[in-house]
């Protein structure tokens, strides 16, 4: 841990993190509680848009991992130009890129239980471990390219991802090269990837599907490279312009390769990849345009809170009996209250635990770096 802020840091990415965090903190229950008190179609929409889908298709839970690897993404231009003004050498940097991924993976081991030596029941994919790795390469990535050659990388991975799903079904397979049963993804997951399977017969972070997951990272890197460019003539309200243009973009291209290649989360499909991206950068635009450009910033604290210290609280409440203790402090309130409005308190008292203690480290400058 470090007890220190960056004060040069971009604070509409904590924010924007932060936003992204609340929804693991909590936040989607909230809005699930929301339409158990008031069953309207309008609550109950939004209630839905809190669950994974199935299988093909989008739903806004599905949107808070790609989103958070690509705000990985646009801190990284940032790190590594203050790292090389601090006259680190390419190999220093490449070993403390690699030195995060593994990390990561060492951390996505822990959170899933490896320490309980249950290995017949142990899954070694996880989500800390997708983010470490596939940050790791498109760092990589970024620091041997330029522009022009990640434009292309990211092109080649997106079409190229979609072609081998595509001419290459699983062996064993059901004929539909992009359904659970019938997909590459899933096969090479059975065979090479250790452990239980998150879906039984594929794993949604395992192993084929990183590829994609690199080109996420490296859109956020492009957006983040655009943010650090400094040319005469192109202002701050250019820059979200362009990133407002290229997110609209990448929506469109996601929703047309939709018709022949679904958007799918479990595979990370490229349809998945571009519309995500293109949300992603949009919502990046939008708050760095309200809090850094615009300099509009007190609203923000709740969310720089959780985003400053995002990684903490994702591993701490597999660790920390949060619920326990909004159980007891906010459990008699909501006795008070009608059933239908019960999961609403207890909802919002989980969230304010949490939020409670991340606010403790944040005012004690207390971060969690990986």
């Amino acid at each position: 841990m470090e007890k220190q802020e960056n004060q040069q840091r971009l604070q509409s990415l904590d924010a924007l993190r932060g936003f992204d965090m609340f929804f693991i903190m909590g936040g989607g229950a909230i809005f699930v509680a929301l339409a158990t008190l008031f069953p309207y179609p309008f609550f109950e929409t939004i209630a839905k848009q809190m669950e994974h889908v199935e299988w093909n298709g989008f739903a806004f839970e599905d949107m808070i991992f790609p989103l958070f690897l690509f705000i990985a993404g646009i801190s990284f231009p940032f790190s590594l130009a203050k790292q090389r003004s601090k006259g680190m050498t390419d190999s220093a940097i490449y070993k403390k890129i690699v030195r995060r991924g593994i990390t990561l993976v060492i951390l996505g081991l822990i959170y899933n239980g490896f320490l309980r030596f249950d290995f017949e029941n142990f899954r070694c994919a996880s989500v800390l471990a997708r983010i470490g790795l596939a940050w790791m390469f498109a760092a990589l990535i970024f620091i041997n390219t330029t522009t022009k050659q990640r434009i292309g990388i990211v092109s080649v991975i997106f079409i190229g991802y979609w072609l081998l799903l595509q001419f290459v079904p699983a062996p064993d397979g059901n004929g539909d090269p992009f359904s659970m049963e019938g997909c590459l993804v899933g096969y090479i997951d059975r065979l090479f990837l250790p452990g239980k399977l998150y879906k039984g017969i594929h794993d949604p972070e395992g192993i084929l599907s990183l590829i994609p997951a690199i080109g996420t990272a490296l859109l956020g890197m492009f957006s983040g490279e655009l943010i650090k460019l400094k040319r005469e003539g192109l202002t701050d309200v250019k820059k979200v312009l362009y990133l407002l243009a290229g997110g609209a973009f990448l929506l469109v291209v996601g929703l047309l390769w939709n018709f022949v290649f679904p958007i799918n989360k479990n595979l990370w499909s490229s349809s998945f990849a571009c519309f995500v991206g293109g949300i992603s950068m949009m919502l990046f635009a939008l708050f760095y345009y309200i809090v850094d450009v615009k300099n509009c910033r007190k609203w923000t604290l709740f969310f720089r809170v959780i985003g400053m210290n995002s990684i903490t609280i994702y591993i701490a409440q597999g660790f920390i009996n949060f619920r326990y203790t909004s159980n007891a402090l906010f459990g008699g309130l909501a006795s008070l209250f009608p059933e239908t409005a019960q999961p609403l308190v207890l909802a919002i008292g989980y969230v304010l635990v949490c939020w409670g203690f991340l606010y403790f480290l944040y005012r004690q400058k207390i971060f969690l770096k990986v």
